[in-house]
């Protein structure tokens, strides 16, 4: 029988299994044969001489207290009767002759061998690649199904799927291609090895390839967008300062970038200087286009741009392509202004906020403007600086400093006792006015949206509390600890039973 040991052997080095896994398929495959012949319900179990290759098949019974399957087991009399020190809970076991193979045993046996050792070399394949999610692999097209590329990766089979190829790109059987794996699963149908040629680490990875500096670490790719196939955006930062990393990327007559864009088609590819400053990086990302201002808003993690006029279709780019990169590269929502645009939303700005000024603390146009001119915004902020600070500016001194603040709180006072009639009359209960962090606006906000008790407020979730008072008036930070206040009772009912 030293042929069956052969053949494992074989089995073993071509699917690249091991040679154990390929001895337990045939140990199954026999007994399996073996149950066919002597019936299913027996217990039977072959095994083969690892180094002799010789066949061995027995029939086990338990020795049980209780008798149920009498195929299996046996009561303690009956075992005695075959071996007299037999205990209960032990296995009698009974060789049986060697199984003579007819065809539909034989076939049936074929059948779990090359099961067993298909799932043993997808488990192979599993193993192999589960821990090369992210790596550039060579393959050939073996098939191509509704755009569903099938590629043969050696020993191995990948999926690149339609949505994850370049558009205008079309593969044919025997063609080469290089993607990226960006996922492996396990299948009832085996291992799944997903590529892609439209994620942005394939350009990244493709990047590290060309360029020794990035596969060295000298220089760092930090942030990469892609509109695949058409345009690409990516921003790169250097470790040394004697080297450029936008020059090292492109490389000499544009060498570096051009093996990659050949790559994917011909898709254009921006290289942008990355820096720690969100406003540098999106001005850099917004090239070509130029950008006289920028405006960052870290609360709700917007950036304002203003470009001069003629800029402002190059700032866009066709379709939006441009701006919609460099937002996804940043990692910022960015809103493009002209700076036409620009200049009338401040005139309206400053005309909203004089006529605020004008009305609550009874000043003429040249004190209003004045206020606002120093980045004043609203009352509140003027009740609340100091009046050396007031008095400093231009035309004014500290008797009138003093006389903005005096009425700048009598107008909050008067403001805020209509907004607290308001809270009453709306049904909000002094319990929740009295929680810190919601001002008199938030608490009238809160009682039009039927918000009145502390169980109503409990109740919200974060993003409810944001969208009822307004994301200006308060930020997710301070809005968690409200509702953990308005909950607090909830807890102290249930330990004052214990």
């Amino acid at each position: 029988m030293i042929e069956l040991l052969q053949v494992a052997d074989q089995v073993a080095r071509e699917k690249n299994i091991d040679r154990d896994e390929v001895v337990e398929a045939m140990e199954q495959a026999i007994q399996k044969a073996g149950r066919s012949k002597y019936g299913h319900e027996h217990d039977i179990r072959a095994t083969i001489d690892r180094r002799t290759g010789e066949i061995s098949l027995k029939r086990f019974r338990e020795v049980a207290d209780l008798v149920e399957n009498e195929a299996t087991q046996l009561s303690l009399d009956d075992a005695r009767r075959e071996k007299p020190n037999a205990e209960l809970g032990e296995f009698l076991v009974e060789d049986l002759p060697p199984i003579d193979f007819g065809r539909i045993p034989a076939q049936m046996a074929k059948q779990v061998i090359v099961q067993r050792v298909r799932d043993a070399e997808r488990q192979r394949q599993y193993k192999e690649y589960k821990d090369r999610v992210g790596e550039i692999v060579n393959g050939i097209v073996k098939r191509v199904e509704y755009g569903n590329v099938t590629v043969e990766l050696g020993r191995a089979e990948a999926i690149l799927r339609r949505d994850e190829t370049l558009p205008r790109e079309h593969f044919k059987n025997g063609d080469r291609v290089r993607a990226y794996i960006y996922d492996v699963r396990e299948e009832p149908r085996g291992p799944q090895i997903f590529l892609s040629r439209t994620h942005p680490q394939f350009m990244a990875k493709l990047f590290m390839q060309e360029v020794p500096e990035i596969y060295d670490g000298i220089i760092t790719i930090k942030s990469v967008a892609r509109d695949p196939g058409s345009r690409a955006k990516i921003g790169v930062v250097s470790k040394d300062s004697s080297i450029d990393p936008v020059g090292a990327c492109v490389g000499m007559r544009g060498s570096r970038v051009q093996a990659v864009v050949g790559e994917l088609q011909g898709e254009k590819i921006d290289i942008i200087p990355w820096s720690n400053d969100p406003a540098t990086f999106v001005v850099n990302a917004l090239a070509p286009a130029e950008v006289t201002k920028v405006v960052l808003d870290d609360i709700s993690h917007r950036i304002e741009v203003v470009v001069p006029d003629d800029q402002l279709s190059q700032a866009i780019g066709r379709r939006g392509q441009n701006v919609r990169l460099a937002s996804m590269l940043t990692g910022w929502d960015i809103d493009i202004l002209t700076e036409a645009e620009e200049s009338e939303r401040r005139t309206e700005e400053t005309k909203t906020r004089s006529t605020l000024f004008i009305a609550a603390l009874d000043v003429d146009d040249v004190i209003a403007h004045l206020l606002v001119a120093e980045g004043f915004s609203s009352v509140e902020e003027i009740a609340g600086t100091d009046i050396e600070e007031l008095a400093q500016i231009e035309g004014f001194d500290e008797d009138v400093a003093a006389e903005l603040q005096d009425r700048a709180r009598v107008y909050l006072d008067a403001r805020d006792a209509e907004l607290s009639e308001q809270r009453r009359a709306l049904g909000v209960v002094d319990e929740v006015a009295e929680l810190e962090g919601l001002t008199p606006a938030m608490l009238v906000a809160l009682g039009e949206k039927g918000v009145k008790t502390l169980d109503d407020l409990g109740d919200l979730a974060t993003d409810e509390l944001i969208e009822i008072v307004g994301a200006d008036a308060l930020a997710a930070d301070a809005a968690e600890p409200i509702i953990m206040a308005a909950r607090a009772h909830w807890f102290a009912d249930e330990a004052a039973p214990q």
